[in-house]
């Protein structure tokens, strides 16, 4: 590992000179020296720290070679490393899929790679080393790192201390590995059951509850310096349109936004939120162009900048998904982006075809050299915040001392069981006893882990109940369980004691429907457990018992099987309405409802 003598010589002397360190205001020495820095960049220097990009492989230097081959085709570089001294990105976002994130001392080695190849560059700077840890169902550094519940579960829960204990024990493990951006809290308000992208991903329907919890899971991240990142600006929770695939419309008056869309943004504001990432929506009330947020100055700089008061960071959603490409092409979105006001360009499709339009708007004088500094040095104040001039590399021992430990596993399970939430509970089946539900049959939708935990549900479920004195068993019945794998479910039930059945997003025609009313037509109790949206509940009546759980992460579905066992009771208490599924205009389940024992 570099000495830090080494890490700064690294630097061609730019960073010894900039080891502020703390926040530094406009017109203090550290703000000085910071501008000082700016001034000496060429302008395709300046280009490319606005830029965080994807790029293939485990190591900076020496990715396998199908990760080579990716960020040739994708790129035109080979390593992270290249991607650092062709482009001189301010930023890499790391992915599951791109594969930087196998195993903890795996990403530090990568973080510090990234980190040396940068420092090594003539005017070299530390780089911002983002993800999306929102935990629940949207992960990208999984087992053995701690794990939490998702948004919406951390809802039913209800407890800021709660959240800034996430905020704090997710950060300070990100950061062990080399992580300092987190692309979390998600500040969408979800009032729309039918909301295919953001869902479980919000806390919740009533924006002063998610406005609380975004605030104090940033005060956890900032304990942990990390920054923490506010999402999607001006509010994506009342969409039918995946903003990946399409371009959703926001019809919401100018002042129900301000009642509803606003009041988690302002209050990430006033925590001193580090940077808040835009959404590729269309919001007629705000902007009438038909431009995405995204792209529009009257959102960005005359609603974000201005009116909230905000000069932080500003980031852009992903500029791959389709919901900014659909008006503009590929290379009009980058620099239409600067111009409404966004400082970080994330992920373009094409890099190249990014990075050049923006440095020839500049040349051509659509967009002006100062414009660009005034992005880069809110960039570079955030890299000094996170004392990235001073800290730039881990170290495998502070990876093993904070990544996955006891303490923060038994703390991610202690908050996972007050947020399972108790919907039904006819005749006090729940909690099961031993002595008469010995044999239980476990039964369900089984969706791909969504962040590295063990899975698949059915058996995580079986496992957890097993070892808490049950005889559980096991039978993935599938998403849409067809004839015979609901036939097999009910045979294999004549030879249990109570069924307890994982539900997935059911519908009025899901045959998960048909499920569970043929395994309660058997005379075994059936307990259903939506291990995704809580809406389930609503469509199945024929469950003598149900749970929310707000995604099916183990540590959320371990946590249910203790309320089931009754080693622990149910806290969680809805943070959304549910509506009736005969009539949708009436609530079933208010917010705030939840059983217990």
């Amino acid at each position: 590992m570099p000495s830090r003598r080494t890490v700064l010589a690294a630097g061609a002397g730019v960073t010894a000179a900039l080891a502020v360190g703390t926040t530094a205001s406009a017109g203090t020495p550290g703000d000085k020296k910071l501008r000082s820095l700016i001034s000496r960049m060429t302008l395709e220097e300046k280009v490319g720290q606005l830029f965080v990009m994807r790029v293939y492989g485990h190591s900076a230097t020496d990715p396998d070679q199908a990760d080579i081959d990716a960020n040739l085709k994708e790129i035109g570089v080979r390593t992270a490393a290249e991607l650092i001294a062709e482009y001189r990105v301010g930023g890499i976002i790391y992915f599951t899929w791109a594969h930087n994130t196998k195993d903890p001392h795996q990403i530090a080695d990568l973080s510090n790679g990234i980190q040396r190849a940068s420092l090594s560059r003539p005017r070299g700077l530390p780089v911002l080393i983002t993800t999306d840890q929102e935990h629940g169902i949207v992960c990208r550094v999984g087992k053995p790192a701690t794990l939490f519940p998702g948004a919406m579960a951390m809802g039913a829960g209800g407890s800021r201390e709660d959240a800034r204990t996430l905020g704090r024990i997710s950060g300070a493990e990100l950061r062990a590995m080399g992580i300092n951006q987190d692309y979390s809290p998600d500040a969408d308000v979800n009032i729309n059951p039918a909301n295919p992208v953001i869902g479980v991903r919000s806390f919740g329907a009533d924006p002063d509850a998610v406005a609380a919890l975004v605030a104090a899971e940033v005060a956890g991240y900032q304990r942990s310096s990390v920054a923490a990142t506010a999402k999607h600006f001006p509010g994506h929770g009342d969409t039918a349109v995946d903003s990946h695939y399409g371009f959703p419309v926001i019809t919401h008056s100018r002042e129900l936004w301000e009642k509803l869309d606003a009041v988690p943004f302002r209050a990430a504001v006033e925590a001193g939120i580090d940077s808040i990432m835009t959404a590729h929506i269309q919001f007629p009330a705000l902007d009438g162009s038909g431009d995405p947020a995204t792209l529009s100055h009257p959102i960005l700089t005359g609603i974000l900048r201005e009116e909230l008061g905000y000069d932080g960071v500003v980031v852009t959603d992903s500029l791959g998904m389709q919901g900014v490409r659909t008006k503009y092409g590929d290379d009009r979105v980058p620099v239409l982006a600067l111009k409404a006001g966004v400082d970080q360009l994330l992920n373009p499709p094409d890099l190249a075809t990014a990075w050049n339009a923006v440095l020839k708007a500049v040349q051509d004088g659509e967009l002006t050299e100062s414009r660009l500094d005034e992005s880069i040095l809110r960039i570079l104040k955030l890299k000094a915040r996170l004392r990235l001039f001073d800290e730039p590399y881990v170290s495998r021992k502070g990876v093993d001392r904070a990544v996955g430990t006891a303490a923060h596993l038994a703390a991610a399970d202690r908050i996972a069981e007050r947020t399972t939430t108790l919907l039904v509970n006819t005749g006090g089946l729940l909690p099961l006893s031993r002595l008469t539900h010995r044999k239980i049959l476990v039964v369900g939708a089984d969706p791909a882990s969504p962040s590295g935990t063990t899975g698949p549900p059915t058996g995580v479920l079986a496992s957890a109940l097993t070892e808490l004195g049950f005889t559980a068993t096991a039978l993935s019945t599938g998403t849409a369980p067809s004839a015979a794998a609901i036939a097999a479910a009910v045979a294999a039930a004549q030879d249990a004691d109570a069924v307890v059945v994982g539900t997935y997003n059911v519908t009025a025609g899901s045959s998960q429907r048909t499920l569970v009313e043929q395994l309660a037509a058997t005379g075994r109790p059936v307990v259903a457990v939506a291990i995704r949206n809580p809406y389930d509940v609503a469509q199945l009546p024929s469950a003598s018992a149900h749970l929310a759980t707000y995604s099916w992460t183990d540590v959320e579905l371990r946590a249910a099987a203790r309320v089931i066992a009754g080693r622990a009771v149910p806290r969680g208490k809805l943070p959304v309405p549910v509506q009736r599924a005969d009539d949708p205009t009436k609530v079933l389940y208010p917010i705030g409802y939840g059983l217990t024992y």
